[in-house]
């Protein structure tokens, strides 16, 4: 997968969005049973060093300290464009986070590569610049991906292309596979 190095902007991050979206399962399969509608969850992760501090996901929608905002769960993908979005503003974060982890679970236990039309992306929200944009499809038979970090470090935050591939149908399943990317406290 990616795994590439950490890199700055010109201008200092400071606020970023998560876009999650997919197509809905069409509703008759082979011999015309009906087929499971494909719940995929997008999630940002907040670590204190190597300590989980806070989440925003679908089952807690704002941050602590506000920073972090999941706009609304989708359960089955209906609708054009981003069918789940986190907001993160870094100038509000609590000063303790290290590290943000950017991820996608699936919920209803399908597998990345069976989602129609899949995507995540992450983009500078200032400059509306997209820092990557990542085809599920494309990441095989996962139930989660690991799709980028923000560290902060010397007063900035570095943004770190991930995309790997784990199996987490929740947020809870994909916290034992994060710990190589966290980085150690100020």
């Amino acid at each position: 997968m990616i795994h590439s190095a950490p890199f700055r902007f010109p201008t200092p991050l400071a606020h970023v969005t998560m876009g999650l979206g997919w197509d809905p399962v069409r509703r008759r399969g082979l011999f015309g049973r009906s087929r499971k509608d494909i719940d995929l969850n997008a999630a940002a992760l907040m670590f204190a060093g190597s300590r989980l501090l806070d989440v925003a996901y679908h089952e807690k929608l704002t941050s602590n300290d506000g920073a972090a905002r999941h706009l609304g769960d989708s359960v089955t993908g209906d609708g054009d464009g981003d069918n789940e979005v986190i907001v993160i503003d870094l100038t509000a974060m609590d000063p303790l986070v290290t590290t943000i982890v950017f991820v996608v679970s699936c919920y209803s236990g399908h597998t990345l590569d069976q989602v129609e039309n899949g995507f995540c992306r992450i983009a500078d929200s200032v400059t509306a610049t997209q820092l990557i944009r990542c085809d599920l499809a494309d990441t095989g038979p996962h139930t989660g991906i690991v799709i980028a970090t923000l560290r902060y470090r010397e007063g900035d935050w570095d943004f770190t292309p991930i995309i790997e591939p784990i199996s987490a149908r929740h947020l809870i399943d994909a916290i034992p596979h994060l710990g190589g990317y966290l980085v150690e406290s100020h």
